[in-house]
């Protein structure tokens, strides 16, 4: 009952802080991607664009040329039609393509490195409909998985792990904010067996931000120790700071 009662209040602190700070004018407002994933899923779709609207401006110069080399020139009118191709071309192809916000099923698919940049990308379409005490959490989520698909990076995909961290990543987050979703907005402050909807969800996602942090150090644990067995080499080969300062003397 202690411990309910004290993630209560951590939850109900972390709400207040943030309404605050929105009264205040937003001095903490998240940024557009929550993690280096998204933002670079968002930089890849916009390189797209930017290329098939240079192709398409290219395309549209190269046509009027020839048009206007075939018949002796393009004329007042010609060059105002080409310039309204070329604006219709940029704008058309400035659309397009868009990131297309993953759906829950195609979370898991492809390598886990992958799989943590969608889930990414997924948990930002998700924050409008949350809790601020929610949001807050899945900002911190950004950052912790960014740290966690650079360890995947490094490992075999078939070690162990990585099932666990498919699981984590692309089950349990998305399984949290879809059973919290599907409670109707004017229900989710109400008490129900003795917490809020609202509560259940910070506490959920607070939890697997743990679970998070807790996987990422268990895959970081061969790079820490192999740095620490190279940093004790390198004291028994060379010395420590100490003998470092009376070589240079």
């Amino acid at each position: 009952m202690p411990d309910s009662t004290r993630e209560s209040d951590a939850i109900l602190t972390a709400a207040k802080r943030s309404l605050v700070t929105q009264r205040d004018g937003g001095t903490h407002r998240p940024a557009s991607s929550i993690g280096r994933g998204s933002a670079e899923l968002k930089a890849a779709a916009l390189l797209k664009r930017l290329r098939n609207m240079a192709i398409a401006v290219l395309g549209v110069l190269l046509a009027f040329s020839i048009g206007g080399w075939i018949i002796g020139g393009l004329g007042f009118w010609g060059v105002m039609l080409g310039f309204i191709a070329i604006l219709a071309a940029v704008g058309g192809f400035s659309m397009f393509p868009k990131v297309k916000v993953p759906k829950r099923a195609d979370l898991k698919k492809g390598d886990a490195k992958a799989m943590v940049a969608r889930t990414e990308l997924w948990l930002e379409a998700q924050r409008p409909a949350l809790p601020p005490p929610a949001v807050q959490i899945v900002d911190q989520l950004g950052a912790q998985l960014d740290a966690l698909g650079l360890q995947l990076a490094t490992i075999d995909q078939s070690d162990p792990a990585v099932n666990e961290v498919r699981e984590l990543v692309g089950e349990y987050i998305p399984e949290t904010i879809d059973n919290y979703r599907k409670i109707p907005a004017h229900l989710r402050g109400e008490q129900h067996a003795g917490k809020t909807a609202d509560q259940r969800l910070t506490e959920s996602l607070s939890k697997i931000s743990g679970e998070v942090d807790r996987v990422t150090r268990r895959l970081a644990e061969g790079a820490l120790d192999d740095l620490a067995i190279k940093a004790r080499y390198l004291d028994y080969r060379f010395g420590g700071a100490e003998a470092l300062e009376d070589k240079s003397q």
